[in-house]
């Protein structure tokens, strides 16, 4: 890992590995608004400490902003859980949207991982995603993870090996090739919204899941997890003779490298809709919706 020049200013060095932070901690998160809030509290901490002649200089401005962004994450769990315990409905994480236009944050973010992941990363407990996420994902070696958690390398290797075990048992299938995953998404997205009961039997694998996330304040087709093919077909099928004819809007874009479908009343965003396809990569294993207004909120018209 490189350090940062000492010659640059304490901005300059925040802001040059700003979206390697956000990337860790959303990915220990899950939430964009509390990835943000944690990042301000690094900068402020940051900005301070370099302020202080008496602190010292950093040698490696990269790896002391890593540990402090790992800490805010950490910090933040216990917080989060709570909030979890009185949500209504299944909590899933707040999409990160990318469009042709962020091309170069998209790439920069490109370690973010897929929606299906990060609802296996939430069964962890917070020290074992921590570890997870830095070594299968940013590639740190257990010493590194050690020093940043001010844990020993031993008791990381364990975190580790737990980690694994249950990520592996539970992991989502291997993703597919982009130009399936898009044209499945597109085929289940007008298939849904159209109301169309035999195209979606056609693209919904038997044992398909259906997660919705509206947590209590927007449209959630289900409070529980929807499962089997027939039952999924059924309840879109019933949601989409509820809607008004010509007053939505499909558009696609991304979630973290992954193919997306958002529906649109207006410029005002209803739905986020990311699909895991099976093994044989032309059904769909997942559905994960968010409907929840305040995890839409970030999302512009574009």
């Amino acid at each position: 890992m490189t350090s940062t020049p000492v010659d640059a200013t304490a901005t300059e060095q925040f802001l040059g590995h700003r979206e390697l932070l956000f990337s860790v901690v959303y990915n220990m998160l899950g939430s964009v608004a509390d990835t943000e809030d944690a990042l301000q509290e690094v900068w402020l901490a940051w900005s301070a400490r370099r302020d202080r002649p008496a602190a010292g200089p950093v040698e490696n401005a990269r790896a002391y902003l890593v540990r402090m962004a790992v800490n805010q994450a950490l910090a933040r769990r216990a917080d989060l859980s709570r909030r979890r315990e009185t949500y209504v409905g299944p909590w899933l994480p707040e999409p990160l949207i990318t469009v042709e236009e962020d091309a170069a944050a998209a790439a920069e973010r490109a370690e973010s991982l897929s929606m299906a992941m990060l609802v296996v990363l939430e069964t962890l407990s917070p020290l074992e995603r921590a570890v997870f996420v830095l070594h299968e994902v940013f590639g740190y070696g257990h010493p590194e993870i050690a020093g940043i958690l001010g844990r020993t390398p031993a008791a990381v290797r364990q975190l580790a090996a737990r980690a694994r075990r249950h990520v592996h048992a539970r992991r989502p299938r291997r993703r597919a090739e982009p130009d399936v995953h898009a044209r499945v998404t597109e085929r289940f997205a007008e298939a849904a919204l159209g109301g169309d009961l035999r195209a979606l039997l056609e693209v919904l694998a038997p044992d398909v899941t259906l997660w919705t996330d509206g947590g209590g304040k927007g449209p959630a087709t289900s409070l529980r997890p929807v499962h089997g093919r027939d039952q999924v077909a059924a309840l879109f099928v019933s949601v989409a003779a509820t809607l008004p004819g010509g007053g939505l809007d499909l558009r696609y874009r991304r979630v973290a490298g992954d193919p997306c479908a958002l529906v649109f009343s207006g410029d005002s965003p209803l739905a986020v809709v990311v699909v895991e396809l099976a093994p044989d990569g032309e059904r769909i294993s997942g559905i994960y919706s968010v409907t929840n207004p305040d995890k839409l909120a970030g999302i512009g018209s574009r």
